[in-house]
């Protein structure tokens, strides 16, 4: 029996190349063999602190070579146990014997696989020639989907907004030594009518981004707002953008930014162009024009998570 390894944060965080990451999501939304059922989706109470936790369960297997899932919890009031409030591992398994291949500390894996499955959408989706982010948010997303992005487009120009002005100055003290200029600001309204990419990665019950200040050309990436009473964007900036989502499975209700709309009336399921699937397997096209005003949205898929684990499983055992 193959000895199960253990694949720390750390490991992860030193050992992320994004062009390979996200060559790797590429092939794997490509495929037709990675089979994900949907995610299961538990909430229980937690009298102690007067709020709910969910249990997330998210399988998907290759079968005859690998299958994995992840196994979460959202605890909203970790915040009083000086904790964030996702905690998660990973368990990648041997789809043919059955065996533990390796558990994974899932934070960063989390974090670096949704940050691809941005740059992977931008690929399809921002201009060739965008050299500009607005990064919205300042949690463990923002560096990552900072890097990943600039790893598919030629950035030069970095702001990043949060409602915290000195962890806005934190992230661009983190990137300080990479190849693009990175500035806090103190509004979004400063940067947003110029940058050729938006990204945002927020807990935000309400729109930050708002149609009215788009500019032609753009492209608009959705992360946070996880819940469907959350949103980062207003009806106005999903009407004028092509509308893409991560898969149709999770995107078209697990998040406000697109069950609100399509609730209302704002935005009909029609009016999405396609998904990661459909894109990387050419079966939908990305950007139509250089004046087209894009969007995407990601909820996370269980795919992603296979795909990177194990492309970390691989790079560890190679040593």
């Amino acid at each position: 029996m193959e000895d199960m390894v253990q694949i720390p944060d750390d490991f992860i965080n030193k050992n992320t190349d994004f062009p390979e990451l996200i060559a790797a999501l590429k092939k794997g939304f490509a495929s037709e063999d990675i089979l994900v059922p949907m995610r299961h989706h538990h909430d229980f109470p937690n009298p102690e602190v007067g709020a709910d936790s969910t249990l997330l369960l998210m399988p998907a297997w290759h079968s005859g070579k690998v299958a994995g899932v992840k196994i979460a919890t959202v605890s909203p009031e970790n915040g009083r146990f000086d904790l964030p409030s996702i905690q998660a591992v990973y368990v990648l398994l041997d789809a043919l014997k059955g065996t533990v291949m390796a558990m994974l500390q899932a934070k960063s894996l989390t974090a670096k696989r949704t940050a691809a499955a941005s740059a992977l959408a931008s690929s399809f989706l921002s201009r060739a020639d965008a050299s500009s982010l607005l990064m919205i948010g300042t949690g463990a997303l923002s560096t990552n989907l900072i890097l990943a992005h600039a790893s598919v487009r030629p950035i030069k120009n970095v702001y990043v907004w949060g409602r915290d002005f000195e962890k806005a100055q934190l992230v661009c003290d983190a990137l300080k030594a990479e190849d693009f200029d990175c500035r806090p600001v103190t509004a979004i309204e400063e940067k947003i009518t110029e940058v050729d990419i938006v990204s945002s990665a927020t807990l935000s019950p309400d729109p930050l981004i708002f149609g009215k200040h788009l500019k032609i050309g753009q492209h608009i990436d959705l992360v946070g707002a996880y819940k469907k009473d959350m949103r980062e964007a207003d009806d106005e900036t999903l009407q004028k953008a092509s509308v893409y989502i991560d898969t149709f499975q999770g995107g078209l209700k697990e998040s406000g930014d697109i069950a609100i709309p399509l609730k209302t009336g704002a935005l009909k399921k029609e009016d999405i162009k396609g998904d990661l699937f459909g894109l990387c397997s050419d079966k939908v096209k990305g950007r139509r024009h250089p004046e087209e005003i894009t969007c995407f949205k990601s909820v996370g898929h269980a795919l992603e998570d296979l795909t990177a684990a194990s492309y970390y499983y691989q790079k560890f055992i190679d040593g």
